[in-house]
């Protein structure tokens, strides 16, 4: 299978640099997936799962937040906030931030803490999917 470059970059750091055979990610537009030549794009990534296929190796997954990427000459930017490979997050850490997420969006003081509320849930349920089903990249 043909392979394209790709650049993983998380805002603290290089999260992978390397081949890979097929990328798939949640964007705005829906979900993305990418092989080798895939035609010039850009879009904004939204919190979700990427996954990642090297060569020789099974499909590997992390939790992403939003960001964006570009996709240009065979080469694939992906730039977020925050990747976390799936032993890296810490699932009793997720599930606190989900219950409190929880209680705050019952709560409803205020349409930002709502919103902001919604954005934590999203994101610990996220990383909650990807403990439970992930490989490392």
């Amino acid at each position: 299978m043909d392979t394209f470059q790709v650049h993983i970059l998380a805002a603290d750091r290089t999260f992978y640099e390397g081949p890979c055979e097929s990328l798939t990610i949640s964007t705005s537009d829906g979900e993305w997936g990418i092989l080798a030549h895939h035609s010039s794009a850009m879009g904004a990534v939204i919190p979700g799962t990427l996954r990642c296929r090297t060569p020789g190796q099974p499909e590997q997954l992390a939790a992403v937040s939003a960001g964006m990427v570009k996709v240009e000459n065979n080469e694939v930017l992906v730039l977020v906030d925050s990747a976390e490979r799936p032993e890296e997050i810490d699932a009793a850490r997720a599930k606190r931030e989900a219950d409190e997420a929880r209680e705050a969006i019952l709560q409803r003081k205020s349409i930002q803490e709502y919103q902001l509320a919604q954005a934590t849930l999203a994101r610990a349920l996220n990383r909650l999917r990807v403990k439970d089903g992930g490989r490392q990249i």
